[in-house]
C-alpha cells in the first residue's frame, strides 16, 4: 500500500490505532500508521480482555493467536483479615458467549499480536514520526508530521483517525475537550508475590483502612497490585515492596513473600470524555476520546472497540458502499456508549477503593449474607459481569437501529450472539461464527425447518443451487438473488435452511432460527459488528431496510454530505 497515497492517516499504533489499521486495510482502504514513540511499548499497562472484546477479536481473526498467551479470570475473591469473605463466580447466563471469562494478558504482548496482524495486511508502523497540526478542510486534512531526523512533512490525507491516548494532538488540534473529574491517586505494583492465591481470580484484600487489587498476569506468581490508598513512595521499589508485603499479610493473616517490583505507577483516576467523537473528516477514538478508571479494566477494551465500530463504516464509506450519513452513526452510538461506561467505572472505582468509615462493617455483613442466600449472589453476579464484560452494550437509538413489528427474538440494535455456541448446534452456530467474520454486512433470510423429502422441496432446491435455484420461495427467490446483485460487494446474502450450497447457511435442524427467534419469511440485516440493524417480513422490504442503513446499490454514486 505505500505506493499509494493512503486514504486514511491513523495516528497512534497502541492497540486502538492497530485495530482500525487492520480492520480498514481488511477491507482493502490504503492506510498509515504513524506513531510519535519511538518503538513498541515495553511497559506493562492494561491487562484485562473482555468478552466482548474477545468476539471483536474473533471476528478480526486474530483472537486464536491471543487465546494460548493470557490466563482466564473467571471468579472475583474478598479477603479481610485472615477470612476470605466471598468468592464470586461467573455468571454470563443473560449473556451467552463462547469467552465467559477475562482474559489476563500484557497490553504489550497484546499490541504484538496486532501489529503482527496487520502487517499481514500490507501495514507497517512509522515509528518516532510525531503529528504536530491538523489544518481541517472539507475535502481532506492538512497535517504536520516530525520524523525522527527532524524532517518536517506537510501533506494531505482524505481522512484522519486521532487513537494518539490520553494526551492526544490530534483532541487538542480540533478545539475538543475531555470533560468530566478527576478523584483518588492510585499506585500500580508489579510483583511477584508467595502468597497461595487462586491465579483464576482477582482478589480485594481490605486493609483496614483502604483496599488492594490483585490481578494476576499469565506469568505464574506475577500480580499487579493496586493500592487505593498509599501512593508515596514511587520511586523507592524497597519501601513499597516491605508496605505491599506488611498490607496483604494483615488482609490474608499470614506472612507473604513480594518480590521486588518490575514496574511502579502513580496514577490519577479519571472520568472524562468528548462530547462527541468527529470533527468533519477527523474522528477519535480511544484514549483519545474517554479516560476510565482502571477499577473495572475498560479503558482498552472501550478504545478497541470504538475502533472496530468505527473502521468498517468508513471503509463502507471509502469504497463507496454506503452514503457518507454512515458516519454520523460513529458519534450517535459510541459517545453515549463512553458514557455508559464512565458510570459504570464510577460505581467500580468506589467498590474497589471502599472509602467510606463504614465500609468494613458492610463489607462483611453483606457477604455474610450473600453466602447465605445463594440466589441473591447469583443475581450480584450476573450485574457485576454486566457492568464490565460489554456483552451488554447495544445501540437501540442509533440511526442504523430500524424500528420492528416483530415481538420475538433479538431486538434491532442488540449484540447478535454470533460465537455463542449454546449446547446443542455447534455446526450451525460454528457456521453463523464464520459468516460473522466476513468483513460485510450480513443479510439472514428464514425458511422453516425441513428434512429429505419435506414439504415443497425448499431445502432440496436451496442445497443445490444457492440462491437463484429457492425455486419454492416464491418471492423471496427474486428478492435475495436482486439483493445479492445490487449489494452483494457491502451485503453477503445468505439463507437459513436445511441443506447447503451457495449463499445458503445451513441450518438442519432449525437451532439458528429458534435461537434468533427468526420466523418463516422474516429476514435479519446484521451489521458488520454483529449487531442487529433490522428485521423484518416480507421480501419486498429488502432494498428499503438496506438504503435505510445508508448503503448503496453498485454503480450509484453517494451524495455528499
Amino acid at each position: 500500500m505505500a505506493d499509494r497515497p493512503p486514504t486514511v492517516l491513523v495516528a497512534g499504533a497502541g492497540p486502538v490505532g492497530l485495530t482500525a489499521a487492520h480492520e480498514l486495510a481488511r477491507r482493502g482502504v490504503r492506510v498509515r500508521l504513524i506513531d510519535a514513540a519511538d518503538g513498541p511499548a515495553t511497559s506493562s499497562r492494561a491487562l484485562a480482555v473482555h468478552a466482548r472484546t474477545m468476539e471483536v477479536l474473533d471476528q478480526m481473526g486474530a483472537l486464536d493467536a491471543l487465546l494460548p498467551l493470557g490466563r482466564r479470570v473467571t471468579h472475583f475473591t474478598m479477603h479481610r483479615r485472615g477470612r476470605t469473605l466471598v468468592r464470586f463466580d461467573t455468571n454470563y447466563d443473560t449473556l451467552p458467549t463462547r469467552y465467559p471469562f477475562s482474559l489476563m494478558v500484557d497490553q504489550v504482548v497484546t499490541e504484538r499480536v496486532l501489529r503482527e496482524r496487520t502487517a499481514r495486511h500490507g501495514v507497517g508502523i512509522e515509528w518516532g514520526v510525531e503529528l504536530t497540526a491538523v489544518q481541517p478542510g472539507p475535502d481532506a486534512v492538512g497535517v504536520t508530521l516530525r520524523h525522527p531526523d527532524g524532517r518536517i512533512e506537510e501533506t494531505t490525507v482524505p481522512w484522519l483517525i486521532g487513537a494518539d491516548g490520553g494526551r492526544s494532538t490530534v483532541r487538542r488540534q480540533l478545539g475538543m475537550r475531555l470533560v468530566g473529574d478527576s478523584t483518588q491517586e492510585w499506585l500500580n505494583a508489579d510483583v511477584t508475590l508467595d502468597a497461595d492465591l487462586a491465579p483464576d481470580s482477582n482478589h480485594l484484600l481490605h486493609t483496614d483502612p483502604g483496599t488492594l487489587l490483585l490481578v494476576p498476569f499469565p506469568e505464574p506468581g506475577k500480580w499487579r497490585v493496586v493500592d487505593t490508598v498509599d501512593v508515596a513512595g514511587a520511586d523507592d521499589p524497597e519501601l513499597v515492596r516491605r508496605r505491599l508485603a506488611a498490607k496483604i499479610g494483615r488482609a490474608l493473616g499470614r506472612p507473604v513473600e513480594v518480590g521486588a517490583p518490575s514496574w511502579l505507577s502513580v496514577f490519577t483516576v479519571q472520568q472524562r470524555q468528548i462530547t462527541r467523537m468527529r470533527s468533519g473528516r477527523c474522528f477519535l477514538a480511544g484514549d483519545a476520546a474517554h479516560v476510565h478508571s482502571p477499577a473495572s479494566g475498560q479503558g482498552m477494551n472501550s478504545g478497541l472497540q470504538d475502533a472496530y465500530n468505527l473502521a468498517w463504516k468508513l471503509a463502507d464509506v471509502v469504497r463507496g458502499h454506503a452514503g457518507p450519513e454512515l458516519l454520523d452513526s460513529y458519534d450517535a452510538e459510541r459517545v453515549p456508549t463512553g458514557a455508559v461506561l464512565l458510570r459504570s467505572t464510577r460505581t467500580a472505582t468506589a467498590l474497589v477503593s471502599l472509602r467510606t468509615a463504614l465500609a468494613p462493617a458492610l463489607l462483611t455483613v453483606g457477604t455474610a449474607v450473600l453466602r447465605r442466600v445463594p440466589p441473591l449472589r447469583r443475581r450480584i453476579e450476573g450485574r457485576m459481569i454486566r457492568g464490565f464484560c460489554g456483552l451488554a452494550l447495544a445501540y437501540p437509538d442509533s440511526p442504523l437501529t430500524l424500528p420492528t413489528d416483530a415481538t420475538g427474538g433479538i431486538r434491532p440494535g442488540d449484540r447478535v450472539p454470533g460465537t455463542a455456541g449454546p449446547a446443542g448446534g455447534q455446526a450451525e452456530w460454528g457456521a453463523l461464527r464464520a459468516e460473522l467474520a466476513d468483513p460485510r454486512w450480513t443479510l439472514l433470510a428464514g425458511v422453516p425447518a425441513v428434512g429429505p423429502g419435506g414439504p415443497d422441496g425448499v431445502a432440496g432446491s436451496g442445497g443445490r443451487d444457492g440462491l437463484d435455484g429457492l425455486d419454492g420461495l416464491g418471492g423471496f427467490r427474486a428478492a435475495l438473488a436482486e439483493a445479492e446483485r445490487s449489494f452483494g460487494a457491502a451485503v453477503s446474502v445468505r439463507l437459513l435452511a436445511d441443506g447447503d450450497g451457495p449463499g445458503v447457511l445451513a441450518d438442519a435442524d432449525g437451532t439458528l432460527r429458534r435461537s434468533l427467534g427468526l420466523e418463516p419469511g422474516e429476514f435479519l440485516l446484521i451489521r458488520p459488528d454483529g449487531y442487529l440493524a433490522a428485521r423484518h417480513r416480507g421480501p419486498e422490504r429488502i432494498p428499503e431496510v438496506l438504503r435505510a442503513c445508508a448503503l448503496l446499490p453498485e454503480g450509484v454514486a453517494p451524495v455528499p454530505h
